[in-house]
């Protein structure tokens, strides 16, 4: 069992403790610190969480052997050095950084003081995603032509003005940090690292705050191509499409925490002009919050790496990185 501490006990922390306390064999949440502790003394009560004075008390802790940070973006990068030069693991929230530089910093540090770092994409842990991964891979849909994605939502009207979500340091290129990267991350999964991006990114919606209506253009080391947007001022919405030279999977609805469906349409060899309908394959289901965490404390129990610097996690970083120089310079950015 291993025994962690969530830093950060907003929404999104709590969402995290809740999904395991209680409920995993594998890790705990038995300590914590969050800026504003008053806020959260009743949540922690309820898990059994001690709440301790500073991230630097947590570090100093031996009854912690890993935390999980669900912080501020701009902080990731800083507290994960922190924790890889006090011996504790860590599993922080996407992204692990706002910049290639800075990301590869935390991987590095991992790296050298032998600690297993984590990151929240979460999305790997859906049972439908993983399936159309095994359809690349048995080439049920043929080769991987082109990618297209969308995760938006109300989220510029959910923070009000000067909350450090709208700042353009915390949250820059409008959706992407908050939703945008865990397309990113589910598109490398299937079809490889990104080596070209044009984006483009605006404040539509409201007179302040970051930029709510962004999008791409995807090019992949593999040849594939790319579509996402995101545009935070807008009703729940997402959905991903993989097109494939024998067929497409599609994913997507509103709730996207919960466990999707997988809708899959092929060609009929024998008949190309046979329009055929799509099937639709149902789950059982499956707490990813819980399954990315568990995932995290067996590397932990195992010794194996998860986020190395030539790793996706870093990548992504990068692709954040080229997203906003793109959008600020109206240029293609190629990655090395």
């Amino acid at each position: 069992m291993i025994n962690a501490a969530i830093i950060g006990m907003g929404v999104w922390g709590q969402n995290l403790v809740n999904s395991a306390q209680g409920l995993s064999k594998s890790i705990r949440f038995v300590a914590g610190a969050t800026r504003t502790p008053a806020k959260a003394a009743d949540f922690a009560a309820r898990q059994g969480i001690r709440i301790m004075d500073s991230y630097e008390a947590v570090l100093a802790d031996p009854g912690v052997d890993a935390v999980v940070l669900a912080t501020p973006h701009s902080m990731h990068t800083d507290q994960i050095v922190a924790a890889a030069q006090a011996g504790k693991h860590v599993f922080c929230e996407k992204p692990l950084g706002l910049d290639g530089a800075s990301t590869r910093r935390a991987a590095e540090a991992a790296a050298r003081h032998g600690i297993v770092l984590g990151v929240g994409y979460n999305w790997r842990f859906q049972p439908a995603l993983q399936e159309i991964r095994r359809m690349i891979d048995d080439g049920r849909l043929g080769r991987v032509l082109h990618i297209e994605g969308n995760f938006c939502g109300p989220s510029a009207y959910r923070f009000p003005q000067g909350h450090w979500r709208h700042a353009g340091d915390e949250s820059p290129a409008g959706g992407m940090t908050g939703r945008g990267v865990h397309v990113i991350d589910a598109m490398m999964y299937l079809a490889g690292p990104i080596d070209e991006v044009t984006a483009q990114s605006f404040r539509l919606a409201q007179d302040f705050g970051s930029d709510d209506t962004t999008s791409m253009l995807l090019h992949f080391a593999g040849g594939s191509t790319g579509y996402l947007g995101t545009i935070i001022a807008t009703a729940e919405t997402w959905r991903m499409q993989v097109f494939g030279s024998s067929g497409w999977a599609r994913v997507g609805g509103v709730q996207h925490l919960n466990t999707w469906e997988l809708t899959t349409c092929t060609i009929d060899r024998d008949n190309i002009m046979n329009k055929r309908e799509p099937v639709v394959t149902r789950f059982d289901d499956v707490s990813t919050e819980r399954a990315e965490l568990e995932h995290f404390a067996d590397c932990i129990v195992r010794g194996e790496p998860l986020v190395t610097p030539e790793g996706d996690a870093v990548r992504n970083a990068q692709v954040l990185e080229a997203i906003i120089l793109s959008s600020s310079t109206h240029s293609t950015v190629r990655l090395p």
